[in-house]
């Protein structure tokens, strides 16, 4: 016998009885599964063990968990239906954040998108049929066997996997039978409203060696309510696709001859990004950083001390030799600046010394989770080093944080979540340090009346650290600004300071990036601002269109004055239409447009169409340049 708990009440239970039964037995009624010791369990799992209960209704944001996994099975047996049992090889079929995926082999078959609402329409038959879904435990021996007779290649591998000690579960509806550990709904009838979104591709296991499979994409709510209402987020985040807004607004292509994940700035793009960093570049200068420069390769040696030769290799790309010595290109920054560090011998008067650089670093990532700017193999972090001392840490850490939300808000956001992840169990570090670090930062975060999580065991084994989280115009969370303690690396390479006593003393680095990189940051703030960025960022601020060959040199004395202030002008001289050359400036999202006839010429004034404000009606050159002024030294979004 086992004892449970439920709702503070305690029963005993013979061990191996189905969760159903036990809430059968408690009185507990229309459940779809239950958290039991922190799992969450359907309602055909068998307990086995003493256990704390609670059941998990639909209203319960874990139910969601149940069904997106049993609407997963669904559009397998679906697959497997449409083309055929002996077609379909499935890979595996977990739950996202917002519904479910499948990666299968279909033989002889490439599905594109058309196909999706026949392999709905088929779902919604099974669902129709309302099939019990059967939970059934089998031996090693028992399940490769049924996978073999199945012809379930992909399913054999994970078996040949599982330790001997696991259970191995399979699901049954009907006669589609899969590898699961489960959750899963009672029937096939209990799905909630769901649609299948796109396809895509996905390496068996994530490893490029392996086949492509095909991965389709659903979402699924309990009520079709929810459904649309994220539908109609999805349609909007796709509308803003920051890969689609780069080629229309001619920021930047990536071209498949050049490689995948390698970003070519084009010169709309080029402008943009010298008025980020310039802007970075002058925000840490005041802040009392020093700036530097650092190679894009480096001896194996240094990588090799730092640690990423045993732990960081898979994500570094292949050595070269050069004069009979190994390189790398480098995925950090961090050992380059470490030298510069220890160029010299530091005294304890110098500190905190803020090392910074916007460095391009190389990671090698599998093509199949390249996505635009937001996943790339060669991108510029906004990266720094901080080295102080141990009565510095607290101040240190406040200015910092202070710094990354002040940056984030000139970008036009407010709403941050922030999470500090603490010490795991494999920390190398003293206790003290750890203390002291975790400390800092919560005081930090405190001190600014931020609300904060944290993290328990989340910690880098060299570190506690900060996580920055910004909510963009749709609602989403992006992961932007880090403060990452390193007890490890002034270690491996033996950094140190002369303290006020005339001894050696190990100094405190503080890992630390505010955007998080150049290419990802854009990104954001891309589909964040749907293409319009704040004037103060725009690679065209002001577009001038004169009506015809009259106007032309009012204009372009225009264009002169407004670039003597400092502002960015284009000007639409083409053989066109008014109406498409306005059309063209608001494709291209440019915040001011300026339009000049024979109105403006005699008067001296511009008529001025503003992409936030709308008609902002005619004025003179000098209100003009105040008002556009005004807006880019507010940096309003």
């Amino acid at each position: 016998m086992i004892r449970v708990v439920i709702e503070d009440k305690v029963y005993q239970v013979e061990a191996g009885t189905p969760l159903g039964e036990i809430y059968q037995m408690a009185g507990v009624e229309n459940a779809v599964g239950g958290k039991v010791n922190g799992k969450i369990y359907d309602l055909q799992t068998p307990i086995r063990e003493d256990a704390h209960i609670v059941p998990i209704y639909k209203s319960d944001p874990e139910s969601l968990e149940i069904l997106r996994h049993s609407l997963a099975h669904i559009m397998a047996q679906a697959l497997k239906e449409i083309y055929g049992k002996e077609k379909v090889h499935l890979g595996v079929g977990p739950t996202t954040e917002e519904g479910f995926y499948y990666d299968v082999e279909i033989e002889g078959v490439r599905l594109s998108e058309d196909d999706l609402s026949k392999i709905e329409e088929k779902m919604r038959e099974i669902i129709q049929r309302n099939y019990p879904i059967l939970r059934r435990e089998l031996d090693r021996e028992e399940a490769i066997k049924l996978f073999d007779k199945l012809r379930e290649k992909y399913k054999l591998e994970i078996i040949k996997g599982i330790s001997p000690d696991d259970v191995i579960s399979v699901y049954e509806q009907n006669d589609f039978v899969d590898l699961c550990r489960g959750p899963h709904l009672p029937t096939t009838g209990m799905a909630g409203a769901f649609k299948l979104t796109h396809i895509s591709g996905a390496y068996w296991r994530g490893d490029s060696s392996k086949p492509m499979l095909q991965r389709i994409y659903g979402m699924a709510f309990w009520d079709s309510k929810e459904l649309e209402e994220r539908l109609k987020f999805y349609e909007e985040a796709k509308k803003r696709d920051h890969r689609k807004l780069g080629r229309d607004l001619e920021f930047f292509i990536i071209d498949e001859d050049v490689g995948p994940g390698l970003v070519l700035w084009l010169p709309k793009g080029g402008i943009y990004r010298k008025i980020l960093e310039d802007y970075w570049r002058e925000e840490h200068l005041k802040r009392g950083y020093q700036l530097v420069y650092t190679p894009h390769i480096g001896n194996a040696k240094l990588w090799q001390i730092s640690g990423h030769l045993d732990y960081y290799r898979p994500n570094m790309f292949s050595s070269m030799q050069v004069d009979e010595e190994e390189y790398f290109v480098k995925p950090m920054n961090c050992p380059f600046h470490i030298a510069i560090y220890k160029s010299k011998v530091r005294s304890y008067k110098e500190l905190p010394l803020k090392l910074a650089e916007l460095g391009t670093v190389y990671r090698y990532e599998m093509s199949g989770v390249l996505h635009g700017l937001m996943r790339v193999r060669g991108f510029t972090q906004d990266d720094a080093h901080i080295i102080c001392t141990e009565e510095q840490v607290e101040d240190v850490i406040h200015q910092t944080l202070e710094f990354a939300i002040s940056m984030l808000r000139d970008f036009g956001f407010e709403e941050f979540k922030v999470y500090i992840s603490t010490k795991p169990e494999d920390a190398i570090g003293s206790p003290d340090q750890w203390q002291l670090a975790e400390n800092s930062l919560k005081k930090a975060v405190e001190s600014m009346g931020i609300p904060y999580q944290i993290d328990e065991g989340g910690g880098a084994f060299y570190g506690p650290k900060i996580d920055v989280k910004i909510k963009d115009a749709i609602g989403r969370l992006w992961q932007c600004s880090t403060i990452q303690f390193d007890f490890n690396l002034p270690e491996r390479f033996d950094m140190e300071y002369v303290g006020p006593d005339n001894k050696r003393h190990r100094p405190y680095m503080i890992h630390r990036a505010l955007l998080g990189s150049i290419e990802r940051f854009t990104g954001i703030l891309l589909e964040h601002y749907a293409g319009a960025l704040p004037v103060w960022l725009s690679p065209v601020q002001v577009r001038l269109i004169p009506i015809g060959e009259a106007h032309m040199d009012y204009t372009k004395k225009l264009e002169n004055r407004l670039k003597e202030e400092g502002l960015r002008i284009e000007v639409d001289d083409r053989d066109e239409r008014l109406s498409a050359k306005i059309r063209d400036a608001e494709v291209q999202k440019i915040p001011y447009v300026i339009v000049i006839g024979d109105k403006e010429v005699s008067q001296g004034k511009i008529s001025v169409r503003s992409k936030k404000e709308g008609n902002l009606g005619s004025m003179s050159v000098e209100e003009f340049i105040k008002h556009i002024k005004d807006k880019i030294k507010s940096k309003a979004p």
